[in-house]
């Protein structure tokens, strides 16, 4: 009972953590720092079930166990904790970006949250994002959820080499997102980063659950396209949450990242229990050519077909970049800082 009361209370601290990623970066890195900065804090997460992986993997094989792993949880929580209270600072001495100074000048406020949901999905441009954010999280979760029938199928029997295959692509999910997110942070060509890496995304994991039955198992070329599915898919995630964020402004950028997070994780917990249905679906292709005879699973064809279909829909995207536009107008940026002044007095 303790145990299923002390996730639901982590389960409603996360949005605190999850959803607010963007807002930090608009409100303290420069415009060409906060696809990064995104990408940072938001794929962060994944370091945590990267060590999850490692060492839950090791301490919790019993009750004792797991009351030990989460006693360590517990220890470092409340460190975390202390740390942040004495050093938080609501925000920089003076604005960061152009964007930033002007919704402080214009005194934007943030209206109640449902009305600026509304607000957003009326938004041209919205919702391409949206998809793309929720086939990334949907195919990273339902990969990371089933992460040892992957690993097991492809000849990765041991548990510790589950653990470092699954570790290693919550890692690449995070350096994807900060190599990436840096590009798109100097160019801010979020439609073709996008289409890229969905491109890249759907490559990938075809080898996750493909077995061609002349070669046989090869642990190397799934770990290989484990790594290559986490530096791909993972990064759209925050290039879209800043996308969408650029889109709307001068809107909320924690209900935007909150609709994202609940869109995505709700779809990716409707599509767990299809995707362990279609793990045990098993297609072959090319059965009277010896070489090429093979069979993929059908969890891999389902989030194959996720990514294609997002792909499709994204080559649609062609809103205007409403944020990118407000920091590249031209302006003394000295007399804007003094109004600002005058109007936070």
């Amino acid at each position: 009972g303790l145990l299923v009361l002390g996730t639901i209370l982590v389960g409603f601290a996360q949005p605190y953590f999850q959803c607010t990623p963007p807002m930090l970066s608009a409100t303290w890195f420069a415009s060409n720092e906060r696809a990064t900065a995104t990408a940072t804090a938001l794929n962060f997460n994944q370091i945590g079930i990267a060590v999850a992986f490692l060492v839950g993997g090791s301490m919790a094989n019993n009750e004792v166990g797991i009351h030990s792993y989460f006693g360590l949880i517990t220890l470092l929580c409340a460190v975390t904790t202390i740390g942040t209270v004495l050093q938080f600072q609501e925000k920089p001495p003076s604005p960061p970006s152009k964007s930033e100074i002007e919704k402080l000048v214009r005194g934007e406020k943030e209206p109640p949250f449902l009305e600026s949901v509304k607000k957003l999905f009326s938004t041209k441009g919205f919702s391409i994002p949206l998809a793309a954010f929720i086939c990334s999280i949907s195919i990273t979760n339902i990969v990371g959820t089933f992460i040892d029938e992957v690993m097991e199928r492809g000849g990765v029997t041991d548990q510790l080499g589950i653990d470092l295959a699954g570790a290693g692509f919550e890692l690449a999910i995070l350096v994807g997102g900060i190599v990436i997110g840096g590009y798109v942070d100097k160019t801010k060509q979020y439609k073709p980063v996008t289409l890229a890496c969905l491109l890249a995304t759907m490559f990938f994991v075809i080898p996750l659950g493909l077995t061609d039955h002349m070669i046989g198992n090869e642990p190397v070329l799934l770990v290989a396209a484990l790594l290559g599915l986490g530096l791909a898919c993972g990064p759209i995630q925050p290039i879209n949450a800043e996308l969408a964020v650029d889109v709307t402004y001068p809107s909320d950028e924690t209900a935007v990242e909150s609709v994202q997070q609940v869109g995505g994780n709700l779809v990716s917990a409707l599509m767990v229990p299809v995707a362990e249905w279609a793990l045990n679906q098993d297609y072959e292709f090319f059965k009277q050519i010896r070489p090429l005879d093979s069979d993929i699973r059908g969890d891999v064809l389902l989030l194959f077909t996720i990514a294609a279909v997002t792909l499709v829909y994204f080559t649609t995207f062609d809103a205007p970049l409403m944020r990118s536009e407000a920091d590249e107008e031209e302006g003394d940026d000295d007399s804007v800082v003094v109004d600002v002044a005058a109007a936070a007095s």
